[in-house]
């Protein structure tokens, strides 16, 4: 019994552990998408600026 609930508390765990790396996923591609954006805003606008 002490095996098998060792392993369930290594399988939820896991688990948990691929939730967070989801997490941190899912949040770094975000503030990379924002950042891409912002570069793309700032070369628009920079080239606005060179054309005036």
């Amino acid at each position: 019994m002490g095996e098998d609930s060792n392993d369930t508390g290594v399988n939820g765990t896991g688990q948990d552990e691929a939730r967070s790396i989801a997490q941190i996923r899912k949040g770094r591609n975000r503030v990379l998408g924002l950042a891409l954006a912002a570069f793309v805003v700032l070369v628009f606008f920079i080239s606005i600026a060179k054309m005036s």
